[in-house]
């Protein structure tokens, strides 16, 4: 029994306490396409042998009309056609060349389904004509915040590469890749995106459109629905599509260019699907017929519904399947949430593109209903966002279930200071306390805790993350102090303090407060700055573009970067969105320069264009400090990047004595001593992390910085400026 014991611990200590893995979640295999498959944002990749290929920024690509037309993508003076190319689709392009490089993007994925705060990985199949690094992001939306991003090296030979991506904030994601000013040819095989999920605890999935004669309940009462296989005709196939007292008899809703016109004459309204004997079942039909409205309207010409008898709210699982099939086979139709009006839209992201073949396939998929899902009821399908000609599709064996989940409100915490990690399945429930008058609970007594997030379910990791609770304004260690709270998607509670809390809840004036019954003093302590010296020998860099076009001359063929010398800070752990620290050091440069920072992942991984700030570097030594906190782009951050090429000149920089600490003054969040904390990177390389023993680490370069001459503005001058200048660092005078 002990050797048994023993192994199940061992197991325990490889496995940790919930297994997890990557697991795959979606593929594009472009060689399955004979064009771009997806929504052009002003360049379009082209197809050869079945290879996605970019030729570069020495392109752009428009239609004739945009061309011709007044807005930003008519001709420029020096431009010419090479020819034209055509969209998965059918939209032709022309391939626009001659007032270049152009900055470009475009997508290489789209409709992934992805979990909130989910990690994910990218692997690409790619290779391009020279070796270049280009940004890709991975976008759940298109406002502030709704991107990741991350930089990608790409070599010259076929390889597989990797890139991952932590805290997705939606639940349909894109990629698009950008590189920029980049003029290699890059080539795409295919993407495989994977995504690292934990072992779940079990859960019982409730069936909402059966097709075994059970009713449907909708808040507990039994509804005379009919069933999602088809056999049962409609009683009255008349329902129209915004009769909200009727229109949840129907599962399936269709629409088709020139049938069921509407009243004002300029449209054709949705109308409860056909239902027809196919291959010896009664099915759902919609006969699409050809798509003629111009423009991308036009993917919407045919649709179809499947309808759900109630609304989605934030936070829920929704399990959906059904059967599906069409008379031609279709590379691509666009899923959209809509409400409980078919046509009725409220958000362009569902159950991601679904491709159809002439033979019958099953779907199976789980959608997390984010914020900017709540209150859909549909699932709507753009039959016509690919193939314009009559298609008639097929469904079948329509089915919704959600996720049983305990209701009620819940916290969970975790410290990363420690170590301690958040364990949803075992979240604390709130009670009602009579004397109080509200809800309490409290977390924190197996291992103090620093931070919490409050859901109002539990029972699934992915929909205690949507459906948490976040107070307004900053939290403080007072039951008396009231702060106001609405629902938001993982939302992530900074406590001022790690230790055992108590948190109330007033449910009904939607407020809390917190209480720290005992932790750690919150009064500062003291943090020596660590006195690593870091100097580094930042290169001359290439003109930019926009360098090169003020100065009227020709930009070199791979124009450079504010970031082709750069210096990176490094945190012991990630921060969290909302977080506020405080950076502190000291800094010099041997000519004035201004360096601009970001937030990284790990160094070289771009998450967000701010830190903390722009540093303006000078010949003599100057104190830096700053606090700043994390943005909701740059949520899990681990370092500060400093882009050193903002001046195209070589320079010299120098930093010591650094501190970076949490703004409560409890915690450093680098090592005191050492240099392993520092990452640097110099023209054409790689980041690195330097570390000669010492802890007094210096990193050169074998190629010297040449002299070059200032004046006391700042401003490069000839050798021969006459009066007080500064060299290599020094003043001295010119006669």
């Amino acid at each position: 029994m002990k050797k048994i014991f023993t192994l199940i611990a061992l197991l325990t200590c490889f496995m940790g306490a919930k297994a997890a893995d990557w697991v795959e979640v979606y593929k594009i295999d472009y060689s399955q396409n004979t064009g771009f498959p997806f929504y052009v944002m002003g360049y379009v990749p082209e197809w050869v042998d079945g290879v996605m290929t970019d030729y570069g920024a020495n392109y752009r690509y428009a239609t004739q009309e945009e061309l011709d037309g007044t807005g930003d993508a008519k001709w420029k003076d020096g431009e010419t056609s090479e020819g034209t190319v055509k969209t998965q689709g059918g939209t032709e392009y022309q391939k626009v060349t001659g007032a270049g490089p152009y900055w470009h993007q475009y997508f290489i994925a789209d409709g992934i389904q992805t979990e909130i705060d989910g990690a994910y990985k990218v692997k690409a199949m790619v290779r391009a004509s020279e070796d270049c690094s280009i940004n890709v992001n991975m976008g759940w939306g298109w406002g502030e915040g709704q991107q990741a991003s991350t930089s990608v090296n790409i070599g010259t030979d076929w390889a597989e590469v990797e890139w991952e991506y932590s805290g997705i904030g939606g639940a349909s994601c894109n990629l698009v890749a950008q590189p920029g000013t980049v003029t290699a040819t890059i080539e795409w095989k295919y993407v495989i995106v994977e995504h690292f999920q934990k072992e779940q605890r079990p859960v019982q999935w409730l069936e909402w459109l059966t097709s075994d004669g059970q009713p449907v309940l909708v808040d507990g009462n039994p509804i005379p629905t009919y069933m999602g296989d088809a056999e049962t005709p409609w009683p009255d196939p008349n329902v129209k599509f915004d009769d909200q007292e009727k229109n949840y008899l129907i599962c399936a809703w269709s629409k088709e260019r020139m049938r069921n016109m509407n009243e004002a004459g300029d449209g054709w309204d949705p109308f409860p699907a056909d239902i027809e004997m196919v291959d010896g079942s009664h099915v759902f039909v919609c006969h699409g017929q050809a798509a003629i409205t111009e423009g991308d309207a036009s993917a919407w010409d045919n649709q179809f519904w499947i309808q759900s008898p109630k609304a989605w709210k934030s936070g829920d699982q929704v399990k959906i399947h059904f059967r599906y099939k069409a008379s031609a086979p279709v590379s691509s139709t666009d899923t959209q949430i809509h409400y409980q009006n078919p046509s009725n839209y409220l958000i362009w992201h569902a159950i991601g593109n679904i491709a159809f073949t002439e033979e019958w396939q099953d779907f199976d998929g789980i959608m997390t209903i984010a914020d900017d899902m709540a209150g859909g009821w549909s699932i709507a399908f753009n039959l016509n966002s690919k193939v314009k000609d009559a298609v008639t599709f097929y469904f079948d064996d329509l089915s919704w279930q959600s996720m049983k989940l305990d209701e009620g409100y819940f916290v969970a915490g975790c410290n990363p200071a420690t170590g301690l990690e958040y364990d949803f399945d075992n979240a604390k429930q709130f009670v009602y306390d009579d004397e109080v008058g509200a809800y309490t609970a409290t977390i924190g007594e197996n291992g103090w805790v620093s931070q919490v997030m409050i859901s109002t379910v539990r029972g699934n990791d992915a929909a205690f993350k949507s459906a948490t609770l976040k107070p307004a304004g900053t939290i403080e260690n007072d039951a008396e102090v009231w702060l106001d709270y609405t629902e938001s998607s993982l939302a992530k509670l900074s406590l001022p303090g790690e230790g055992k809390w108590k948190i109330y809840l007033d449910d009904e004036y939607k407020k809390m407060a917190f209480e720290m019954l005992e932790g750690r003093d919150l009064k500062p302590v003291e943090i020596k700055p660590n006195p690593t010296l870091v100097t580094i020998n930042a290169l001359e860099r290439e003109y930019t573009t926009a360098e090169a076009e003020a100065l009227g001359i020709e930009a070199p063929a791979t124009p450079g970067q504010p970031w082709d010398n750069q210096f990176w800070i490094v945190s012991n752990r990630p921060l969290s969105a909302g977080e506020t620290t405080i950076v502190q050091f000291k800094y010099k440069s041997s000519i004035p320069a201004k360096a601009s920072t970001q937030s990284h992942s790990t160094p070289g991984n771009y998450l967000h264009w701010a830190a903390i700030g722009d540093v303006n570097f000078d010949t003599e030594w100057q104190d830096f400090e700053a606090s700043f906190t994390v943005a909701s782009e740059a949520d899990q951050m681990e370092s500060i990047a400093f882009n050193l090429s903002e001046i195209k000149d070589a320079n010299i920089y120098e930093l010591k004595d650094f501190v970076w600490k949490t703004d409560d003054g409890q915690n450093s969040l680098i090592d005191q001593e050492g240099s392993k904390n520092f990452y640097v990177k110099t023209l054409g390389g790689n980041p690195e992390m330097f570390d000669d023993g010492t802890g007094i680490s210096t990193v050169v370069t074998n190629t010297k910085v040449p002299t070059v001459t200032y004046n006391l503005a700042g401003q490069r001058v000839s050798k021969d400026y006459k009066g007080i200048v500064i060299k290599n660092g020094k003043k001295v005078v010119n006669k």
